[in-house]
């Protein structure tokens, strides 16, 4: 998928690239956009991830969490993968740092609403949110990204 095909989609659906999925957000050979759009899916997988929770859907939520994960390695990778020095160049990694952020913070509103035996599904996916947000705000303050 092209760039401007990409953008018209985006403009064109304003929740983003939620009707798309990571094999898309692969593809898109801007290496940072494509860490902001993952971050966008991982958002919009979370949000998907709560509505299958409250409807009973326990598998779906569980393959959604997933989805989660695996779009913030991407973002991760994709910015590591830019070869850049965070301290030198922060947009696109201050960007990440905040979005992990907030996506952290919804993992935990999310995981105070569930089932006390249902919390520890979320168990993993916090700690990886919170170990790539860790690294992204340590490269942008030691201009160093592991």
């Amino acid at each position: 998928m092209t760039g401007r095909l990409l953008l018209l989609i985006l403009l064109a659906n304003p929740a983003g690239m939620l009707g798309a999925d990571l094999g898309q957000i692969k593809a898109e050979p801007n290496l940072e956009k494509r860490s902001k759009l993952a971050l966008d899916y991982a958002e919009s997988s979370l949000k998907s991830a709560r509505s299958a929770y409250a409807s009973g859907d326990t598998e779906k939520t569980t393959g959604l969490i997933a989805e989660v994960s695996s779009a913030v390695e991407l973002a991760e990778s994709s910015l590591k993968e830019t070869g850049k020095n965070p301290r030198k160049s922060p947009k696109y990694f201050k960007h990440a740092e905040t979005e992990t952020h907030t996506i952290l913070k919804k993992i935990e509103g999310f995981q105070d609403e569930m089932n006390v035996s249902d919390r520890p599904m979320l168990d993993a996916l916090r700690a990886k949110v919170q170990q790539v947000h860790d690294d992204l705000l340590m490269g942008i303050m030691q201009g160093k990204h592991k």
